[in-house]
């Protein structure tokens, strides 16, 4: 075993170790990923000077840099951006035509008042909408309509907070743009996993979301049980007085979905469909040519902003993802032998190591995650069929539960809501989300290795 390989893997592991410290903290993680990419860049060089890689073999260091910091970020736009933008254009439209809002009074309605049954009811809507949505900024204007109405109810306050951010990664499952988002990561870490697409996710996507949105009710359900229920608040007053949007616009919410699993439409077509859709049956697409340009040239905009901060986080993502490239002979090096070869152990390894994924740990893939990925990749040759889902897994179910996420940050302020008190039901159920979903993979999958 070659002594500068083992040296220069436990610099890398060190940095890495560093990295989960860093986002851990809470550090800006497009900062810490750039930061990251030139020094894992500048570590290979070095390595691969003294002693020569495969994966180096042929390249100069122009090469490498290009790669890096111009090819990745090129290839990651081209793969998921705008995709994104789409997505998030979508959501506006979603939001401005009141459809999501009007699911939701219909929803309160349907449950009286009853609060476990109209905390189910809303959780359930929520995951819906989530399949599509995404964003800070319909997530927060979603909450403001849905959290009020929890507590009014007399539903305690981390509770309501708990079972809306958990519904929303039960939906997450699902989600196309976040399908998008990872699977461009995994496409970055071995190419061939770039055929992988939505419909062949789909199954277990719908699984996903069934028993993480499970887990949760159960979770909050349980500590309702602890608690007595008394009114906090109550719900706004002008909620009555707003239109409903018609009852045919609601299909919208899953038409992009519909689109691409029942007619294998391409996403941004169906986004853009199903916008149209919605403006239509809500009445508006009125007002002459000019305004409704304004109109959609808003929504983008706005969609666009929601998404921004995603957006530069993703691109140096890209960057250090092809730096991962170069640093893995260092860890595999050092990890050969350790890492499970066969499906049985590496779900049991994930399942077991599921909380990692919190506070963008080294089993996140939108964290550290993606280095673990090029190690695992690097070592043998796993079905994408098999490894999407467990990296799925370890990723959704922490991030979208995390009190990094900023959306559950927002919910602290908005609530009042001590982080502890949310965490004693957010890490145990990402983890329960997490062995349960891993054992549905390996009976899925396990045969595919």
């Amino acid at each position: 075993m070659d002594v500068t390989n083992i040296v220069i893997g436990f610099i890398m592991i060190l940095s890495f170790f560093g990295l989960v410290w860093y986002c851990v903290k809470g550090y800006n993680l497009m900062v810490g990923f750039f930061v990251m990419s030139v020094l894992w860049t500048a570590i290979a060089l070095i390595g691969n000077s003294i002693s020569p890689t495969s994966v180096m073999e042929g390249k100069s260091w122009i090469d490498v840099l290009t790669n890096v910091f111009q090819t990745g970020p090129e290839n990651y736009g081209k793969a998921i951006l705008v995709n994104i933008f789409f997505g998030a254009f979508f959501g506006r439209v979603l939001i401005d035509t009141g459809i999501a809002a009007t699911l939701i009074r219909k929803v309160v309605e349907l449950g009286g008042d009853k609060p476990r049954v109209t905390m189910s009811l809303l959780c359930i809507v929520t995951a819906i909408i989530f399949t599509s949505m995404t964003g800070i900024g319909p997530v927060i204007s979603i909450a403001v309509i849905v959290l009020p109405i929890m507590l009014s109810l007399g539903i305690p306050a981390p509770i309501a907070l708990f079972s809306f951010m958990g519904s929303i990664m039960a939906g997450i499952f699902g989600n196309i743009v976040n399908f998008k988002q990872y699977q461009a990561i995994f496409a970055t870490a071995e190419k061939s996993y770039a055929s992988y697409d939505y419909n062949a996710y789909f199954n277990f996507g719908m699984i996903g979301l069934g028993v993480s949105l499970l887990v949760v009710l159960v979770v909050a359900n349980v500590f309702m049980n602890k608690k007595k229920l008394t009114r906090a608040w109550a719900a706004t007053a002008d909620e009555g007085a707003t239109k409903d949007a018609p009852a045919i616009s609601w299909i919208s919410i899953i038409l992009p979905v519909i689109g691409v699993v029942v007619f294998k439409v391409p996403i941004i077509f169906g986004f853009i469909f199903s916008a149209l859709f919605a403006l239509l049956t809500c009445g508006k697409l009125k007002g002459g040519f000019s305004n409704i340009s304004r109109m959609l040239s808003k929504q983008f905009s706005d969609g666009a902003i929601d998404v921004a901060p995603m957006i530069g986080f993703l691109l140096t993502l890209s960057m250090f993802n092809n730096a991962a490239t170069y640093a893995s002979p260092y860890f595999k090096t050092l990890l050969d032998g350790v890492m499970p070869t066969s499906a049985l152990l590496l779900c049991i390894l994930f399942a077991v190591l599921t909380p990692l994924g919190f506070f963008r740990g080294p089993m996140n893939l939108v964290g550290s995650g993606s280095a673990i990925l090029a190690v695992v990749v690097s070592i043998a040759a796993w079905p994408v069929q098999f490894l999407y889902p467990l990296f799925a897994i370890t990723t959704v179910a922490p991030q979208h539960l995390d009190v990094t996420q900023s959306w559950v940050a927002w919910g602290f302020g908005y609530t009042k809501v001590p982080a502890r008190d949310y965490m004693k039901m957010s890490i145990p159920t990402g983890w329960i989300i997490g062995i349960i979903l891993c054992a549905i993979v390996f009976i899925m999958y396990g045969k595919l290795v």
